[in-house]
């Protein structure tokens, strides 16, 4: 027997009327628009579209490993390095707030991280190690020495072979040239030893690859960057004096 109870369809029509307004005074004067708005789990399910202010995804993941590792290689990963090489004036001013920018090497190449020209520190004796965000690395006598001798190998490799030739060296090469300065030990296993420690902590700061099982290992663009020439050059000064003020002590000891 028929009741005055509204059914359910009508329940729902007239609560939509109230939420919308009637189905004929839609934005675009049709019901569709009405039947067919997106809900909220639609709304959820539709992918995020990137607006004209938004960094691109692909940007976006450049940055980040730039910023990870404090530099990027052309040669490892060249999809990312290619988005830091062509839009480096958005990378700059993604940095900006942090007081970094981004050094581009395009022979090499290589982009790294470096102390914006604008940063200025809190104090007038204070440099640019003071920034928040860079973590002073003070390296050992044996690991500067180490340093120097390999941006001279790798800049003597460029002049020889061309920018962007990878530079590939072996511990053993190496072992004569460090013995030099500082001395021998007495033992082949010690010496190989300590050059294998030094390249380790140097691989930290980018400038050498990791030792392979043929004790062979690749020199980094970013040694060219690293140092300061002058800095180094003094440094090999320094220690070619005190190898031969040892060598003529051993001789007087001799004679």
């Amino acid at each position: 027997m028929p009741t005055n109870t509204p059914d359910i369809f009508d329940q729902w029509a007239s609560a939509a009327q109230a939420h919308h307004g009637p189905l004929g005074d839609t934005p675009d004067g049709g019901a569709a628009d009405a039947i067919h708005r997106p809900g909220v789990g639609e709304a959820a399910s539709q992918p995020p579209q990137e607006s004209g202010s938004t960094t691109p995804t692909a940007l976006r993941r450049a940055v980040q490993e730039l910023l990870k590792h404090g530099l990027l290689e052309q040669s490892a990963k060249p999809h990312l390095f290619r988005h830091i090489a062509t839009d480096t004036a958005r990378v700059d001013a993604l940095l900006e707030p942090l007081d970094l920018a981004v050094r581009l090497d395009d022979q090499r190449g290589l982009a790294f991280v470096a102390i914006a020209a604008t940063y200025q520190a809190d104090g007038e004796n204070e440099d640019e190690w003071t920034h928040p965000l860079v973590r002073r690395q003070r390296l050992t006598l044996e690991q500067s020495l180490l340093l120097a001798l390999l941006r001279r190998e790798f800049l003597q490799r460029e002049q020889e072979s061309g920018l962007g030739v990878p530079v590939h060296l072996s511990v053993d090469s190496l072992l004569p040239q460090l013995g030099i300065y500082l001395g021998s030990t007495g033992s082949d296993m010690q010496e190989r030893k300590r050059l294998l420690n030094l390249l380790e902590n140097l691989r930290g700061h980018g400038v050498v690859s990791e030792v392979d099982a043929q004790d062979s290992f690749s020199i980094r663009p970013m040694i060219v960057h690293l140092a300061n020439p002058e800095n180094l050059q003094a440094l090999l000064h320094t220690l070619r004096e005190m190898g031969r003020t040892n060598a003529a002590a051993a001789q007087g000891e001799e004679e």
